[in-house]
């Protein structure tokens, strides 16, 4: 009798261990929801996906019942993916496909089939910013500030900048045509598309001790052909150095931070803080080439070239010259690639100068304020593949000027 009331508790005991297993597996299930890859989501984010899912569907049904011509299922996904993210209304975030992020990846490389044209968006306008030199554009007569309105007599504005990027690269020896907007006047340019090798910089010496450096944009590889270009001039007799960095669309922080370093004493280079206040700095070390220097900017100076140049002008290491640059102070993080090898380009913090100075539309304040002369743009439409006479280039001009000023007070 014992042992069968023995057995009837030590069931009770299994049934309610068994009850209190089964609600507090249902609590956690309830909790969180597996998804396929192994990572959990909590209810309240399932319950929204559901109902996104739901209403996603409903409108991706009706679509393919009714819309005029068949679509393809992958344009339709990665058009509401590209539509999530312009909703955020960044000219700076985006989407790329596996197709597109490889195309980006060559570019930043150096390398690429196209017409050699480095563009951003101003004022909603797909603008030229340099026209590489020996390039199609650049023997076409296409430079700086010119708009470019349509492509392949498609009309373009500045949220089509990537589909005009695309159109206008492709196989060499083909041809393309651009039209741009020029003093109010539409000019209908045919380009042959070309293999381009992105230089990076170039440089000379302007007489027997000051030099002059122009880096066209941050890539891979443009610290150490910075250093070997220092190390050059120095072999021609540098004491002196204008930096130009007119028209320098920015590129990658890292190499941007490693070219400070040469320029800046020890201390910050620049420092980032995101949305949740996390602070990252960048700095220098102690050892940097010790001469004078001028630094010259315009509006088309942007992101790491106000990186640079807003660093040496807190670090009081050089003069800057020019107009007032484009003022793009964010920092923009590459996250994937993801399954299918696409990415997001994604704003994710926002940088600022050693000194504290937040300069996103603003632009850094040239310390001395020259402007360029028409008759250099003239000059340059006119005569697109020869070197423009320091005469008529007044920044340049002025930065020879002040270099060799602080190399008499030097001496």
């Amino acid at each position: 009798m014992i042992r069968k009331r023995t057995a009837v508790v030590a069931c009770i005991i299994l049934v309610i261990i068994t009850a209190l297993l089964t609600s507090y597996i249902t609590f956690q299930v309830n909790g969180y929801m597996m998804i396929s890859q192994g990572n959990a989501i909590h209810s309240e984010e399932y319950t929204e996906m559901k109902d996104f899912y739901r209403k996603f569907n409903q409108i991706k049904s009706v679509i393919q019942k009714e819309y005029l011509n068949e679509p393809e299922l992958d344009t339709l996904l990665e058009g509401a993916i590209k539509g999530m993210v312009s909703s955020l209304e960044d000219p700076y975030t985006y989407y790329l496909t596996a197709e597109e992020y490889q195309e980006f990846l060559i570019d930043v490389g150096g390398t690429y089939a196209g017409v050699g044209l480095s563009v951003s968006v101003i004022d909603n306008a797909i603008t030229v910013v340099t026209a590489f030199k020996g390039s199609p554009a650049a023997e076409a007569g296409l430079t700086s500030g010119d708009k470019i309105v349509a492509v392949n007599g498609e009309d373009m504005d500045g949220t089509m900048l990537e589909d005009a990027v695309n159109i206008m690269r492709g196989e060499p020896d083909t041809q393309v045509n651009v039209s741009i907007l020029r003093k109010g006047e539409i000019k209908e340019i045919t380009l042959t598309r070309a293999i381009i090798d992105i230089p990076d910089l170039e440089y000379r010496m302007l007489d027997d001790e000051v030099a002059y450096l122009w880096l066209y944009r941050f890539d891979q590889g443009s610290s150490a052909n910075f250093v070997d270009a220092l190390n050059d001039l120095h072999t021609q007799g540098m004491k002196g150095l204008v930096l130009d960095l007119r028209n320098n669309p920015g590129g990658l922080l890292n190499e941007c931070v490693a070219i400070a370093d040469m320029l800046l004493p020890q201390g910050l280079v620049l420092y980032s803080e995101d949305k949740n206040g996390k602070r990252e700095e960048h700095r220098s070390n102690a050892e940097n080439i010790g001469i004078p220097l001028a630094v010259l900017v315009n509006e088309y100076s942007a992101s790491a070239s106000e990186v640079l140049s807003g660093a040496i002008q807190d670090h009081e290491m050089g003069i800057v010259i020019g107009d007032t640059t484009f003022g793009k102070g964010l920092v923009q993080t590459v996250r994937g690639p993801f399954k299918e090898g696409d990415v997001i380009k994604l704003t994710s913090s926002q940088y600022f100068t050693p000194n504290g100075r937040d300069i996103n539309n603003k632009g850094v304040e040239p310390d001395i304020r020259v402007l360029e002369l028409e008759e250099a743009y003239e000059f340059v439409v006119e005569n697109p593949n020869e070197e423009i006479p320091l005469e008529l280039d007044a920044p340049l001009t002025r930065g020879l000027e002040e270099v060799k000023n602080l190399l008499g007070e030097g001496e």
